[in-house]
């Protein structure tokens, strides 16, 4: 360990007092258990960190993607807190470690001190192995795990200062509506939503996603499959896939690779906290295990650098998925699925616990042509599922219908998104 440079990493974060939007995560700041937050890179982990630091006295953060610590090793960590001790004449209480990936074997060490019952620990990272069950592993059930994306509808019109009231009027509700449409054309990413050159910033995180979290962290040998594999899942969100039909892809494309490249591969992005492979639902768990799966982003603005033609049905089911991602912070059984038959398809199914609570539908618009279409999946999904809170989320239509006895509430997406989280 190089003390000179701790010291200069403490002193540099002396002066660091950054303006902070308040999220609308929440987490147990008085649990004795280690809290894991997770997301993709650039989603708001740090500041988050320092949201809560403001509700503590006595805390510490390091940065592991600061290049003064990220060549310490585990077991020089105790040390870096006693350089703390020796600068500020106090031990802290509270550990907060951001991007704690970046430490070979961090586990061994946040395990001790989590063990000695000295310290409250807060931990970030962005990688997806540690929202598994691999972390519960590596920690042995010491830990509650949060996913913090890029921000929620809620949070952006918030960064932006627009205040949606109870009720709003129609000339209220247009221009919820155009912000809803940047929203899911340029997404969430907080330095995007500021950022004049979005498409620029946009590209910059695509790379930097692609090469550190991808590339460099699972020492990817073959860099056109992962390249392909990569602009190919983006361009493909909302959509079913398969390793066979994204082998198929990569071989017609002239790019040689084992088939079980492929899937490593595509584990590997998946890592990253980008990529969410969603299953399709089956009371069998070998069956939900298979593949195909749904795939979608961590957030919609990375559409904007793949070449990719605009589906605003799809961007909507995108944001939907992710909203129902957040929700899980607070549901801790809710899983996500998607229902289908040989007739059609249920975009979400949530289930808690062994009780299929709701199924959702997604369309742009709802009329005469596809009426039947989306009511009929939803009809024979919530019989087959005994579930009675059908939803079709659409861009601008509300209200209730009855279809063979049963409710399906419509609801417009805007509506839909700004509801606060419940518990």
């Amino acid at each position: 360990m190089d003390k000179g440079s701790v010291i200069d990493y403490f002193r540099t974060y002396e002066e660091f007092k950054p303006l902070i939007l308040e999220r609308e995560l929440e987490v147990p700041l008085d649990s004795e258990s280690i809290i894991s937050i997770m997301g993709p890179r650039r989603a708001g982990k740090t500041y988050y960190m320092f949201q809560l630091m403001k509700r503590f006295t006595g805390a510490i953060y390091l940065s592991f993607d600061d290049f003064r610590l990220n060549t310490i090793k585990y077991t020089e960590l105790d040390d870096v807190i006693k350089v703390y001790a020796e600068i500020y004449g106090t031990k802290p209480c509270v550990l907060f470690l951001d991007e704690i990936q970046e430490i070979d074997d961090w586990e061994l060490a946040v395990r001790t001190f989590h063990n000695l019952k000295s310290y409250k620990i807060f931990i970030t990272g962005s990688s997806s192995k540690m929202l598994s069950k691999e972390i519960a592993t590596q920690l042995r059930g010491r830990t509650l795990s949060y996913l913090l994306l890029p921000f929620s509808f809620r949070e952006y019109l918030s960064a932006l200062k627009v205040d949606v009231i109870k009720n709003p009027g129609k000339v209220a509700i247009t221009g919820i509506k155009h912000r809803l449409r940047e929203y899911l054309e340029f997404g969430g990413f907080p330095k995007v939503v500021s950022e004049r050159d979005k498409i620029g910033t946009l590209r910059e995180y695509s790379d930097l996603i692609f090469l550190k979290d991808f590339v460099e962290r699972h020492s990817i040998k073959n860099t056109n499959l992962a390249r392909y594999l990569h602009e190919s899942i983006i361009q493909n969100f909302s959509m079913e896939m398969s390793i066979n039909s994204m082998f198929g892809k990569a071989s017609a494309s002239g790019i040689k690779a084992a088939k079980r490249t492929v899937q490593e591969y595509i584990n590997g992005l998946q890592d990253t906290v980008f990529f969410f492979f969603v299953d399709r639902y089956s009371k069998k768990a070998h069956m939900r295990a298979s593949w195909p799966k749904k795939v979608y982003l961590a957030d919609t603005g990375l559409t904007k650098i793949a070449k990719f033609s605009e589906d605003i049905g799809r961007l909507m089911e995108n944001i939907v998925f992710l909203e129902l991602m957040r929700k899980r912070n607070i549901k801790k059984l809710m899983d996500i699925y998607y229902w289908k038959d040989q007739r059609g398809e249920v975009d979400f199914l949530v289930r808690e616990a062994d009780k299929v609570t709701e199924l959702i539908q997604v369309t742009y618009e709802i009329d005469t042509n596809n009426i039947k279409r989306e009511t009929d999946s939803l009809l024979r999904a919530g019989i087959e599922l005994k579930c009675r809170s059908l939803v079709i989320i659409t861009w601008d239509r509300e209200e209730t219908i009855t279809e063979d006895n049963r409710k399906i509430r419509i609801i417009p997406l805007w509506k839909w998104l700004v509801a606060p989280l419940k518990r």
